[in-house]
């Protein structure tokens, strides 16, 4: 992709996209705790994106896409590729609005993810993320059968949608009359830190963004770092499944070096210690890669002491077995 020949999105964009989202998308809380105050000496908030439909903001930003598509086209459908949320994002998505639904997904998928998946109508497909390439495949699919392909990141329309969430924070946090100081937000491809940055940034340009990432996959801040997109040397090998993207989105790149420009890493032991804290004290399911920004502030990867901080709970949606073994350690 060019980005000099695509027009990205813009804070107006996610405004639309918050009209087009309304009464259909579910506004999520912000929470707080005063046990995350005290032990981080901080305003701490905490998007429980976790409640949205599906468990996850890919919702969001799939919905705004495919309402978007001509309803000439909607016979033909939509072909995805994804490792869960973006793909129950959009199953969900073409399932209001009558569309068929393809999505290309990893065979190593939490099941509930897969057969979650299913159970909305999509047809799934599944691919080893080691050997194959899930773009390629999904590319295919779509032109074979005139679909309209659903990225789960480089595209302004899905970025937009995601974005709604940073708008939600804003205005929630000023019905207190705050601001945020900081703001961390877990990153794969970049959709999701794109959308968010573009409304935070246009409402609190003093706000602090980092991206938050498992060690090992920290793709974005190294991007950071060289100035250009790099990508990680593996495709699995952390309990962050929903944060496996090989390397940063062109478009999402040249969003969030310019608004965010700063990213930390988590290990999986902080990030299993987050799922655990978010189910004791918040009494909330989160699934790994959701938690990622909740274990950066938790690890103190961030200095949020005596500042209004927020981080994003991105997904709920956690294999049951898994979740019983970090809750449980």
């Amino acid at each position: 992709m060019d980005t000099g020949s695509v027009t990205l999105p813009t804070a107006l964009d996610v405004d639309a996209a918050a009209t087009r989202l309304a009464g259909v998308a579910i506004r999520t809380p912000l929470i707080s705790s005063p046990m995350l105050d005290e032990r981080l000496g901080a305003r701490v908030f905490l998007k429980a994106e976790t409640m949205q439909r599906m468990g996850a903001f890919k919702f969001r930003g799939a919905y705004n896409k495919i309402s978007s598509i001509p309803r000439d086209r909607w016979p033909s459908g939509v072909v995805a590729f994804s490792s869960g949320n973006h793909a129950q994002g959009v199953a969900a998505a073409a399932k209001l609005l009558g569309m068929p639904a393809v999505i290309v997904m990893p065979s190593d998928a939490p099941r509930p993810k897969r057969e979650r998946t299913a159970a909305l109508g999509a047809e799934v497909i599944l691919y080893d993320r080691e050997k194959e390439d899930r773009e390629a495949i999904a590319r295919r699919i779509a032109g074979e059968r005139g679909a309209v392909l659903v990225p789960p990141y480089d595209d302004p329309l899905i970025i937009a949608g995601q974005g709604t969430l940073g708008r939600e924070i804003i205005e929630d946090l000023a019905k207190a009359g705050l601001k945020p100081d900081v703001v961390v937000i877990g990153a794969s491809g970049g959709g999701l830190a794109a959308g968010t940055a573009l409304a935070i940034k246009a409402a609190a340009p003093q706000a602090d963004i980092f991206t938050a990432e498992p060690e090992g996959f920290d793709d974005t801040a190294r991007s950071f770092r060289s100035g250009k997109r790099e990508s990680n040397a593996r495709m699995s090998g952390t309990i962050c499944d929903a944060l496996m993207s090989q390397h940063p989105g062109e478009m999402t790149f040249a969003i969030n070096s310019r608004l965010i420009g700063k990213g930390v890493s988590a290990s999986d032991e902080e990030v299993a210690r987050a799922v655990g804290f978010a189910f004791r004290e918040l009494k909330l399911v989160v699934e790994p890669g959701g938690a990622i920004g909740l274990a950066a502030l938790l690890a103190g990867k961030v200095d949020v002491k005596g500042k209004v901080a927020v981080a994003i709970l991105s997904g709920g949606n956690v294999d049951p077995d898994l979740f019983y073994k970090l809750i449980a350690a």
